[in-house]
């Protein structure tokens, strides 16, 4: 049997290509967006995709199952579990084969089992894997977002994220429920699960990239809880805001996610075209690191640096109805290639192409109408003494379960996605600091409050250096 792993580090997410050298055959489980890397490797391994399904309707990454079947001609299989609310609208047309728990199919030698493990989504299917070449019993299970490393899936997307009310806690059972079941399973059977650290989908994954069964029932808080109810509090508790878009992956991933035919490769602008898209207030995102932005940026951009969190806050931060161009540091040949790959990764694909970081220098040496602008920055013990005498305005834009753990006392808590939202509740007759756990939202936040007008500051070295100097720190009982 031939198992490949693939894991995209910017978002948390891992897929696998499973095979049977004998038949040359293999099974592409939850693939993403970047198609061209199963082919590669099938090719390597010297089999071909035959097989390709996903575990569930994802919410953090547009599916690449319905493009990479068309491209091998695999048979495309999808979960029939659910109700009429979680089915695959395209899997008509796309001539998808329908599965329910129980349900099996055969790669070559490798059996696959299919089993119904909701909780997480109520169409979630885990697979179990058997050699029949080397054993009659299954060597693994890939869980998708069902059982990470150390953490469960959340089952809260379908309210806080999808909107659909009043269901996270009959999610958080039914995931109780299956829980159970699946702790039925022998200790030695393999975990392959579909998330690593960093994940949205969870809220204390491993980075440990598989487990078996045995372990995690002995290490994994979700397996220690023998009360429903208790489950219930302890897996809704605590778990980050999920991303804007987790919502419009849900839409995009049920009714058909578009083919793009290969991932893109943006055009260069002119530098002479940026100005007249400011005019019209264009998006114009800069991928500059946060230090270059801050020290000088073209009015009116906003930044969100090409790093591992650059997916997930360009999620929250650009609209899907609407078209953008990025500013690319002209230093990483590779950059604006990578930053395409990684929206498309999330269906952010009305990207109209890219200017290079050149653009920021020749905006400040052609005595254009407006300087650069830049993000000033305060040290904590500044800032205590400004707030003593009122003469600014703070927010916390960490996490509202961050925020809840300790944060600096009178502050207000609005996380950086939610800001666009909640530009009413912010003061504009003063200064306004913000400030993250360690500066590394807060320069988002300050470039996104600075283009709306707002007087912006942002906290070096954010809470975390607050609490080092031993300044004032409330907790929300």
């Amino acid at each position: 049997m031939i198992v490949k792993r693939f894991y995209d580090t910017e978002l948390a997410q891992t897929s696998y290509l499973i095979g049977c050298g004998r038949a040359g055959a293999a099974v592409v489980i939850d693939a993403n967006r970047d198609t061209e890397q199963y082919i590669r490797a099938a090719e390597a391994e010297g089999v071909r995709i035959t097989h390709v399904t996903e575990t569930h309707i994802h919410a953090d990454f547009v599916s690449g199952s319905r493009e990479l079947a068309q491209r091998t001609g695999a048979a495309l299989f999808l979960s029939d579990e659910g109700d009429a609310s979680w089915k695959y609208e395209f899997a008509g047309e796309a001539s998808a084969v329908l599965m329910r728990g129980g349900d099996q199919f055969r790669v070559g030698n490798v059996v696959v089992d299919v089993v119904h493990t909701p909780g997480h989504t109520p169409e979630h299917l885990s697979f179990l894997i058997t050699d029949t070449a080397a054993a009659d019993e299954p060597i693994a299970i890939v869980t998708g977002d069902f059982v990470f490393v150390g953490d469960v899936g959340r089952p809260d997307l379908l309210e806080k994220a999808a909107g659909v009310e009043g269901t996270m806690v009959a999610a958080a059972r039914t995931l109780y429920a299956s829980l159970q079941e699946f702790s039925r399973y022998p200790d030695w059977l393999q975990i392959w699960p579909g998330h690593g650290a960093g994940s949205a989908c969870g809220k204390g994954l491993s980075a440990v990239p598989h487990s078996t069964v045995g372990y995690e029932r002995r290490f994994n808080w979700a397996f220690g809880v023998r009360d429903e109810a208790q489950f219930v509090e302890m897996v809704l508790e605590g778990q980050p805001e999920p991303p804007a878009y987790f919502a419009e992956m849900k839409r995009i991933n049920k009714t058909g996610p578009q083919v793009l035919h290969g991932l893109p490769h943006p055009e260069r602008l002119s530098e002479t075209g940026l100005d007249a898209l400011l005019d019209t207030h264009a998006l114009v995102v800069d991928t500059r690191s946060a230090a270059q932005f801050a020290a000088g940026h073209i009015p009116g951009t906003v930044n969100i640096p090409l790093n591992k969190s650059f997916s997930t806050w360009a999620g929250w931060l650009i609209p899907f109805d609407r078209d953008y161009s990025l500013i690319v540091s002209d230093d990483c040949t590779q950059c604006p290639d990578k930053a395409a790959r990684d929206l498309a990764m999330i269906g952010l694909d009305r990207l109209s192409g890219y200017f290079g970081s050149a653009v920021v220098d020749g905006w400040a040496q052609s005595g254009q109408r407006r300087a650069l602008a830049t993000i000033p920055q305060i040290t904590p013990q500044a800032l205590a003494e400004r707030m003593q005498r009122g003469d600014v305005s703070v927010i916390d834009v960490r996490g509202h379960a961050e925020w809840k753990a300790g944060h600096i006392p009178g502050v207000r808590n609005i996380p950086v996605g939610h800001l666009t939202g909640r530009l009413a509740d912010i003061p504009r007759n003063m200064p306004v600091v913000v400030h993250c756990q360690s500066g590394a939202r807060s320069s988002i936040a300050a470039s996104v409050l600075q283009a709306h007008g707002l007087d912006i500051v942002n906290l070096t070295g954010g809470f975390e250096v607050w609490q080092r100097e031993g300044l004032p720190v409330s907790r929300d009982e």
